[in-house]
Order: C-alpha cells, then sequence, then structure tokens
C-alpha cells in the first residue's frame, strides 16, 4: 500500500507557535484582574501580602557577610535593650533570670530592708588593712571583726530566708518560686547602689 507524503509545511512547523496560539485562544477568567508585575496564571496577591512580601525580600541579607553584619547588630541592639531594662526595671527586656513576679517581689524585698551583708566588702578591706598591720593587738581585733562579720551576715541571712519564704508563700501560693530565695540572697550580698537591676523601693517601703 502507498504512503502518501506529508507535506514539508506541516513536517518543519514550529511547535512554540502552535504553543503559543493555545495559550492566546485558551480562555480565561476575566472576572478578577491581573497585576501587571504579578506571575501569569496568578491572581494579583492583596495589597498587604505584595507589601510584607517586598519588605521580607528587602530585608533578606544576600552574602553571609550581611547575614553576620545583621545578627551583630541584632544583638548589639538586643544588649541596649537589656541594659536599659535594667536600669528601668522594664519587664520585657530583662534577662531571663530577673524575670516574673516572683523575681521581682523578691528584689523588692531585699531591697526595702537594711542588710548587713551589703556592707560585707567595705568591712573586709578595713578587716584587710588592720590584719596586715604588724601590731598584735590590732590583728587580734581583725581576726574578732571577721567572725563577728561573718556570724551576723549568716544570721541576718537566715533571717531574711526565713521571712521571704513565707511572704512569697502568701503572695503567691502554690506558683513556681524555685529558686527565688537564692536569687535573693545574693542581691543582699551586694552594695545597693552596684544591685541590678537598680531598686525600684525604698528602705522601709512594703514591697
Amino acid at each position: 500500500m502507498r504512503v502518501k507524503p506529508l507535506p514539508l509545511g506541516f513536517v518543519f512547523r514550529s511547535r512554540a507557535k502552535e504553543e503559543k496560539a493555545a495559550t492566546v485562544t485558551s480562555p480565561t477568567d476575566s472576572s478578577q484582574p491581573r497585576d501587571p508585575q504579578a506571575p501569569k496564571g496568578r491572581p494579583t496577591p492583596k495589597r498587604s501580602q505584595a507589601q510584607s512580601q517586598r519588605r521580607s525580600v528587602a530585608h533578606t541579607p544576600t552574602t553571609r557577610k550581611e547575614a553576620a553584619k545583621r545578627q551583630r547588630e541584632e544583638r548589639r541592639t538586643a544588649l541596649e535593650r537589656q541594659r536599659q531594662a535594667l536600669a528601668s526595671g522594664d519587664e520585657r527586656y530583662l534577662p531571663a533570670r530577673d524575670k516574673g513576679p516572683v523575681r521581682k517581689f523578691a528584689r523588692d524585698f531585699v531591697d526595702s530592708r537594711f542588710n548587713i551583708a551589703e556592707y560585707f566588702l567595705p568591712m573586709a578591706v578595713v578587716i584587710l588593712i588592720l590584719s596586715v598591720i604588724q601590731v598584735a593587738s590590732l590583728q587580734n581585733i581583725a581576726l574578732l571583726l571577721w567572725l563577728v562579720v561573718i556570724v551576723l551576715i549568716v544570721l541576718d541571712s537566715i533571717v531574711t530566708a526565713f521571712r521571704l519564704k513565707k511572704a512569697l508563700r502568701e503572695r503567691f501560693g502554690d506558683d513556681n518560686k524555685r529558686g527565688a530565695v537564692a536569687y535573693a540572697l545574693m542581691r543582699s550580698l551586694q552594695m545597693r547602689r552596684l544591685r541590678l537591676p537598680k531598686p525600684q523601693v525604698k528602705r522601709g517601703e512594703r514591697p
């Protein structure tokens, strides 16, 4: 059986032209207008979505160097916020160990009292000076002062811990109070003007 040869135009015609013609003749949804910048075949994004996409693209670092620079800037900003929070007592940017109502109450409880332990450093300097003087009587006084200071600090810390535990039970009930007493005792060892976060209550003021 003899096969009829195909026309040369049919063999060598461009498939791209056929696909383009099919695309042009295909029905499109004319009910929703398309943004000139939106990809073909996709609906126009909302303005808020488009703005957020452009913002994320603009702020996305393109190189490792830019990413490291941005991390340093964010770390510097976070440290500056934390420093300001330690001075003002802003709970939002305090370190994790200082956050929460329990820790704030423990700080205020210590700051509102007179603590012997906060004068340990200046007393230690005086005792050290007395102990290096080559006078037997002064060295004996220095040794006695060491014993008196240590005993007073221990007794004051015990009283502070007992009262703070009682106040925490009354104020917070069954809430998590783990570490609050130790946190307060460590704060009581610091001089008032050097404490961070800065004291927010006066001496004698009820926390």
